[in-house]
């Protein structure tokens, strides 16, 4: 294409054609409980039906606040689905009881929940991908510290393991992020208040999670994700629209041992090929001894919970099989044209080195032209034996 002209390519325009018609999904992001996510989600759906819009609630949690409970008049609700568990009956999303009543959006609180066993999905998220693919508009709320791949950051800056977290292909599929942001002055305020949890939790809270610290680093890292997310958008935006030349986007390879968990390099690949637009491999070689039949079941049954793991994250499977594991790394990163590879390494005797040799120094030797990022392994990551050498976990 000429630098003058500017006119949409057809393949541009169809792809305006098929996001015109996909169901939308907006998601409100806060650094923490109580910058008022939800406040702020039921504000913009009453604006909405103002304008005409078909909107209801498919699920709310109010968490005892009077203000955001004041926000639900005036709006349909979806009835809840009563699920029996254990004695107890609980309410969940109904989910098909939204399909059948049709609205153009659907608002739903929560989105890190982890559904009751029996809901139609395991997880919340779930669910509103689910109501997309029925061709209904989604608007829901989400803590930074929720998204998968800052899950060890966040763990490392608060003390806290976030357990309920959302896969980073999620955020990539919003079509709007929405960072609600209040001071940390403001929120820790709100807490003394008694506006986000009871006067039991205030001062454990504000010497815990809602350090000032704590605070500024969670914020700074929703606004970041505000910032990566818009550059995305506008990058893919110019792309399709002929206004620049399309860069060559990056590779992202994680390698994945056949033993022992991969969820930090996981995360670390995840966010990594978010921050850069890319697609992201997530790979591990089988060496005879693991072939299927002859694998440790114990190393069997880690793999596949990495497996799962790295498709939950929206990473591509690949395996490859080889007599050395450092051949065939090397031989695909060459091929797939990888630009940034993570490997776990984990702390081993200079007797095993010299036995079995490094994969890492291997592939730094053969691959010159791609970023290695390597990541000490420990605690629950530590892999339980050697793989031809390979120092992947």
């Amino acid at each position: 294409m000429n630098n003058g002209d500017r006119r949409p390519s057809p393949e541009s325009l169809l792809a305006q054609l098929k996001e015109s018609e996909r169901a939308r999904l907006r998601v409100y992001i806060g650094a923490a409980p109580g910058v008022g996510k939800t406040f702020q989600m039921l504000e913009d759906a009453h604006q909405l039906k103002r304008q005409g819009v078909d909107i209801v609630i498919a699920v709310v949690e109010t968490h005892g606040r009077a203000e955001t409970a004041a926000l639900i008049d005036g709006l349909e609700r979806v009835p809840m689905r009563k699920i029996e568990y254990r004695g107890v009956t609980l309410e969940e999303m109904d989910v098909d009881a939204v399909i059948t009543r049709r609205p153009a959006i659907a608002v739903v609180d929560e989105l890190a929940h982890t559904n009751v066993p029996g809901s139609k999905h395991h997880k919340r998220y779930e669910d509103v991908l689910h109501l997309l693919d029925a061709g209904i508009s989604v608007i829901t709320a989400v803590n930074i510290q929720h998204l998968e791949s800052l899950n060890d950051a966040v763990a490392r800056t608060t003390g806290v393991r976030v357990r309920e977290t959302v896969p980073d292909h999620f955020l990539r599929r919003a079509d709007e992020v929405v960072n609600v942001d209040v001071s940390v002055d403001t929120l820790r305020t709100r807490l003394r208040q008694g506006k986000i949890y009871g006067v039991e939790k205030i001062e454990q809270s504000l010497n815990n999670f809602f350090r000032k610290g704590n605070l500024t680093a969670l914020r700074e890292l929703a606004l970041r994700q505000l910032a990566e997310d818009q550059a995305e958008k506008a990058q893919n935006y110019r792309t399709r629209e002929g206004l620049e030349c399309a860069v060559i986007p990056d590779k992202v390879m994680v390698c994945m041992a056949s033993h022992g968990s991969a969820k930090r390099l996981l995360r670390i690949g995840s966010r990594i090929a978010g921050r850069l637009a890319s697609d992201w491999y997530a790979v591990y070689v089988e060496t005879p001894r693991e072939e299927m039949g002859r694998i440790d079941p114990a190393d069997y049954v880690a793999l596949q919970e990495n497996i799962r793991f790295a498709e939950e994250l929206g990473a591509k499977i690949v395996k490859l099989k080889g007599k050395r594991v450092a051949d065939a790394l090397i031989d695909f990163a060459r091929r797939e044209g990888i630009t940034h590879v993570i490997f776990g390494q984990s702390a081993r005797s200079r007797w095993n080195l010299l036995l079995h040799g490094s994969v890492v120094n291997r592939f730094l030797a053969e691959v010159r032209d791609a970023t290695v990022q390597i990541v000490p392994m420990g605690g629950e990551e530590t892999e339980r034996g050697s793989n031809d050498g390979q120092e992947v976990a």
